[in-house]
C-alpha cells in the first residue's frame, strides 16, 4: 500500500537532495546474474562457432553475414508480448523523435561493428583475431570511466588487464592451428585495423546503451531491454540489407549456397543458427548492462573468448595445448577478480544505507508511484535508475496545504 512519510519522520527539515540510497544486491539478483551471464557466454561462443563454419564451408558474404546478426530481432516479439507491465514501466522523458534517432544512431552502429567484426574474422586468422579482439575491454574501461563515470579500482583494473593478457595468450599460443584456411592473402593489414576498429566500437557501443537506459529512458525493466534491442536491430538490419543490395552480395547468395560444403540445408541452417545465437548473445549482454554496468557486460565477453578454442577441439579437431588451459584460467581468475570487487562494493553499499537515512527540505516520500493517499500525497512518475531504491526526485506537489518536494522510492 502507497504510503507518505513526511521529513520531520524520515530525517530533518534542512538538507540537500539526497542521494540515491543502493540497496545490497540480493541472491535473487546475483542468479539472474547468472542466467544472464550464461546466456552472453553461450551465444557468443556459438556465434563464433558458426561463423568459423561459414567460412571453412565456402561462405564469403560478409554483409549477409552481417544482418544475420541483427536479423533475428523478430524473435524477441514473442518474449515482449508475454512479459508483464512492471510499475516501472514508464514511458521515456524524451520525446519521440529523440528516441527514434537514439535506436536508429544505436543500430546503425551495432551494424557496422558487426560488419568490421565479420571482415576482421575474414581477413585474419582465429589466432590473430583472438588476441586483437581482447583490446575490446580496455577501451571499455576508459569508455566507461570516460562516458559512464565507472569507478575503476585496483582489483577492476586486474581483471581488465588480466583477462586481456588472457585473450592475448590464447591468441599467440594458437598459430599452429589449421584454421586459418580461409583467410584471402594480402587483408592482413585490412583485418588488423578493422578489429581493432571494431573492437574500439563495441566498446563504445555497450557504454552507450548504459547511458541510454540511464539518461533517456530511466528505466531498466526487461521490457524496455526487449524494445531497444528489437529497436536497435531493425535500424542494423535496413543497414545491412542495404549494403547487401548495394554491394551485390545478394544476388550471390543462391550461387554461395549451392557450392557449401554442407548444401544448401547447412547453408540456411547456419545462418539461422548465427540470428538465433547472436541475439541470445545480445540479450544477456543488455540485461547485464541494466543489472550492472557495461564493463560488467564486457568482462564477462572478454571471459568468452578463451572457451572458443576448447569447443573447437572436438567440433573442428583442433589440438587443446596447455597455453590455451592457461589463458582459460587465467580468464576464470581475471572474472573472479572483478566479482569480489562486486562483492566489496555490495558491502560497502551495505553499511552505507544502515548509517545514511534520506532526508528531504520539506520533503515526503511516496512508495510507489501515480498514486494519491487521503489528498495528502501525489508522486508524478516512477523513474527507476539502477538498483538504488530511489526511483524519482525533484517534482513538486501540495501536501498538507504547502509546497515541497516530493521524493518517489520504488519498493
Amino acid at each position: 500500500m502507497p504510503c507518505c512519510i513526511p521529513d520531520s519522520v524520515v530525517g530533518g527539515p534542512e538538507s540537500a537532495t539526497p542521494a540515491p540510497r543502493k540497496r545490497r544486491h540480493s541472491i535473487r539478483w546475483w542468479a539472474l546474474v547468472l542466467l544472464d551471464m550464461a546466456m552472453l557466454l553461450g551465444g557468443q561462443t556459438a556465434t563464433i562457432l558458426l561463423c568459423r563454419l561459414y567460412f571453412n564451408s565456402g561462405g564469403r558474404s560478409a554483409w549477409l553475414l552481417t544482418l544475420a546478426h541483427s536479423a533475428g530481432a523478430p524473435l524477441l516479439a514473442a518474449p515482449l508480448l508475454l512479459t508483464p507491465r512492471a510499475a516501472a514501466d514508464v514511458e521515456p522523458t524524451r520525446p519521440p523523435a529523440t528516441m527514434a534517432a537514439i535506436c536508429t544512431g544505436l543500430g546503425v552502429l551495432v551494424a557496422l561493428d558487426n560488419a568490421m567484426f565479420v571482415y576482421a574474422e575474414l581477413y585474419l586468422p582465429v589466432s590473430t583475431f583472438s588476441l586483437l579482439a581482447a583490446t575490446q575491454l580496455a577501451f571499455n574501461a576508459v569508455t566507461s570511466r570516460l562516458i559512464n563515470a565507472q569507478r575503476l579500482t585496483a582489483l577492476t583494473l586486474n581483471s581488465v588487464v588480466v583477462l586481456t593478457f588472457s585473450a592475448a595468450l590464447l591468441g599467440v599460443g594458437s598459430g599452429s592451428d589449421e584454421t586459418s584456411s580461409y583467410v584471402p592473402r594480402g587483408k592482413y593489414a585490412a583485418g588488423f585495423a578493422l578489429t581493432l576498429a571494431a573492437a574500439a566500437g563495441y566498446a563504445l557501443v555497450l557504454s552507450l546503451f548504459e547511458v541510454t537506459f540511464d539518461k533517456a529512458l530511466r528505466t531498466r525493466t526487461l521490457r524496455w531491454v526487449l524494445k531497444l534491442q528489437i529497436y536497435t536491430n531493425v535500424a542494423g538490419s535496413a543497414v545491412a540489407v542495404a549494403l547487401v543490395l548495394a554491394t551485390g552480395e545478394g544476388r550471390k547468395v543462391r550461387g554461395e549456397a549451392e557450392g557449401y560444403r554442407d548444401g544448401r540445408g547447412g547453408y540456411a541452417a547456419t545462418l539461422v543458427g548465427i540470428a538465433v545465437a547472436w541475439q541470445v548473445a545480445t540479450l544477456g549482454m543488455v540485461r547485464l548492462i541494466t543489472r550492472a554496468s557495461s564493463l560488467f557486460a564486457n568482462v564477462t565477453s572478454t571471459l568468452g573468448l578463451p572457451l572458443v578454442p576448447i569447443f573447437a577441439v572436438p567440433l573442428f579437431g583442433d589440438k587443446m595445448t596447455g597455453i590455451k588451459v592457461v589463458a582459460m584460467l587465467m580468464a576464470v581468475w581475471g572474472f573472479l577478480s572483478y566479482v569480489y570487487q562486486h562483492y566489496l562494493d555490495d558491502r560497502r553499499r551495505a553499511a552505507a544505507g544502515k548509517e545514511r537515512t534520506p532526508v528531504g527540505s520539506g520533503g515526503i516520500i511516496c512508495v510507489h508511484a501515480d498514486v494519491e493517499l487521503a489528498g495528502s500525497c501525489a508522486c508524478a512518475r516512477a523513474l527507476p535508475i539502477g538498483d538504488s531504491g530511489l526511483a524519482f526526485h525533484g517534482s513538486v506537489g501540495v501536501a498538507w496545504g504547502v509546497r515541497m518536494t516530493i521524493y518517489c522510492v520504488a519498493n
